[in-house]
């Protein structure tokens, strides 16, 4: 066979070729998106944050309740270099911190389990739903000061308002996850002779897995809020007694500096909530928009 010139190759190596430089300018501009949107988050933040302490500084909104910037990070400052009342930061944050994952886990499991039990027998469903309602309907925030008359100042009464705060949206994420899934797959699963453990561990898990995954981005928000909530109405330690104990001294620096540490811990766990979800789900198509 003779060899291949490159005068004949070159057609064939055109389209492989075009298809090679339409995928790098789709990720070119994927990125150049990404840069945008990181420059344009920078610039709204040093704005708003310029814009405060310029209004402070000038008296036009009252210093003394609004506090500004740079009082906020002189706080922050503070509390990393000299500690608090309660000890180290880091000691205040690590419980708080603490608190909010056991609750978070405690919740999660409960409601994954839960959902997907009552998602696929539908006469459990029936009978407890219209009490999940109810349940879900009450205030639940009020609940944490009868908690800390159960379990007292430590760190139980944090744990159950988490908990409480986490489990109704995972529950029902994970319920409508199991109720979603393609009947398609559960009925080819049984033609094999799938058990009905077997369907539901290894068609409707798995297919309800991003449906549990988008209420779980939400519901750390929630562990987090229901350990601050605990911590401000009664605790020997953590971030919520920092903004308990700023308030009662008029230290309007004090409670926005605990705010600030709040939204950067916040930000962390949805940053690894994030990673873990493209891990498990890197077999997804990039949307065309460079989200992925």
């Amino acid at each position: 066979m003779p060899p291949v010139s490159p005068e004949t190759a070159t057609p064939a190596a055109a389209p492989r070729a075009g298809a090679l430089n339409r995928t790098e300018a789709r990720a070119r501009a994927a990125r150049h998106r990404r840069l945008r949107v990181y420059a344009a988050r920078a610039l709204l933040l040093v704005l708003v944050l310029g814009a405060w302490e310029l209004l402070a500084r000038r008296k036009v909104i009252d210093p003394f309740n609004f506090s500004m910037p740079s009082k906020i990070w002189d706080q922050i400052v503070q509390w990393t270099a000299h500690g608090t009342a309660q000890g180290s930061l880091g000691e205040q944050i690590w419980y708080t911190l603490s608190e909010a994952l056991i609750g978070w886990c405690i919740g999660v499991a409960g409601g994954v389990v839960l959902g997907i039990v009552l998602g696929r027998i539908r006469f459990l469903a029936d009978v407890l739903g219209p009490y999940i309602k109810v349940l879900n309907a009450l205030p639940r925030i009020v609940l944490a000061p009868v908690f800390l008359i159960w379990f007292g100042l430590g760190p139980a009464s944090k744990v159950a308002s988490a908990v409480v705060l986490v489990f109704f949206p995972v529950f029902f994420n994970a319920f409508q996850g199991a109720r979603e899934v393609d009947r398609n797959l559960v009925a080819n699963a049984r033609v094999l002779g799938a058990s009905h453990r077997q369907v539901t561990l290894q068609v409707v898990v798995p297919a309800a897995t991003s449906w549990i995954f988008t209420s779980l981005h939400v519901s750390f928000g929630f562990a987090l809020i229901g350990a601050i909530v605990g911590e401000y109405i009664g605790a020997t330690k953590g971030i919520g007694l920092l903004v308990s104990t700023s308030q009662a001294t008029f230290n309007s620096a004090g409670v926005y500096a605990a705010m600030v540490i709040l939204a950067v811990v916040a930000l962390l766990a949805e940053g690894l909530l994030t990673f873990a979800e493209r891990r498990l789900f890197r077999w997804k198509a990039d949307r065309p928009d460079g989200h992925g």
